[in-house]
């Protein structure tokens, strides 16, 4: 990050940016083969771990979805939305963008513990079992959709993924424990 001429921190990223596609791809378009794009995000996994080690790659990706989530939320999602509605929305808005096909398999409004999976995830979905999950970057970004809109600290854990042997990514979702 650096500093404006106010002194004000300012993002390094331009996330308005992100979004506006349109007038810098005319011709191509917001789409671009899967396999692209996990090239982009596996090359980047590989040297983090060969520069950091794997747990803060780890780190980083969550870190880095969880902004990311963030942002996707203010931009795409009407947090004034009731649970059932706002979940809905955001099933709408990952099939939309082709990241997923989310299903909430339980959520739990009294100690916000969710379950949800994400069929055809961008990330792996088409993986051989490698015998471990991958889509850290996912349990970010489902974080900090759900600290967006509950105002609550979240952690996501992966526990079914395409690289452990299932056919679906299936997210633990809880909210942290203060104190």
């Amino acid at each position: 990050m650096g500093k404006n001429g106010s002194g004000e921190e300012k993002e390094f990223l331009m996330w308005d940016a992100i979004f506006s596609i349109e007038e810098g791809r005319r011709k191509l378009g917001e789409e671009m083969p899967v396999a692209f794009y996990r090239m982009f995000e596996y090359s980047i996994r590989d040297t983090l771990i060969e520069m950091v080690g794997k747990e803060r790659m780890i780190q980083i990706f969550r870190t880095a979805g969880e902004k990311a989530g963030r942002e996707f939320y203010q931009r795409n999602l009407d947090g004034s939305l009731m649970l059932n509605d706002f979940l809905g929305q955001l099933q709408q808005k990952l099939l939309d963008y082709k990241v997923g096909m989310l299903r909430v398999e339980k959520f739990d409004v009294q100690t916000g513990h969710a379950v949800l999976t994400v069929g055809e995830d961008l990330d792996c979905s088409g993986f051989p079992d490698f015998g471990e999950t991958v889509c850290n970057y996912d349990e970010g970004f489902i974080a900090g959709i759900l600290k967006a809109y509950t105002q609550k600290e979240y952690v996501v854990t992966e526990i079914d993924c395409w690289a452990n042997g299932s056919d679906v990514c299936r997210f633990d979702a809880r909210v942290l424990k203060e104190g």
